[in-house]
């Protein structure tokens, strides 16, 4: 069970992650959108798992790649965020967030236009 804290430094970690995200798409030559779908933070906040949302799939890779290489700038800027409202600043996993894939799979194996050999 998540503490008031781990949710709120959750919810800025979330915040801040999209708004670099955010930035960083605008100024970029490429077309994507990157989103960050949830953060779950551990119980002495040291590590923060941020759950992503890459579109168009074909460049989940990739950006991925980039996001992991660049991992310690994003510490040192959510660092500077919340500077005051935390002592240690967590440690920062990134994970390819596929909710949204697995549910659009699902609608259309009930629709009957999947692979789904049984409808």
């Amino acid at each position: 069970m998540e503490s008031n804290r781990q949710r709120k430094v959750a919810q800025i970690i979330q915040e801040d992650m999209a708004e670099i995200f955010r930035k960083q798409a605008s100024e970029s030559k490429q077309s994507f959108l990157v989103s960050v779908s949830d953060v779950k933070v551990t119980a002495d906040l040291s590590i923060a798992k941020i759950y992503l949302s890459i579109f168009p799939a074909e460049l989940r890779k990739p950006i991925m790649k980039e996001i992991n290489t660049n991992n310690a700038f994003y510490r040192n800027y959510i660092g500077q965020k919340m500077a005051k409202q935390v002592r240690i600043i967590p440690q920062l996993a990134f994970y390819i967030d596929t909710s949204l894939d697995d549910v659009e799979r699902i609608e259309r194996e009930l629709k009957g236009e999947g692979d789904n050999p049984i409808l």
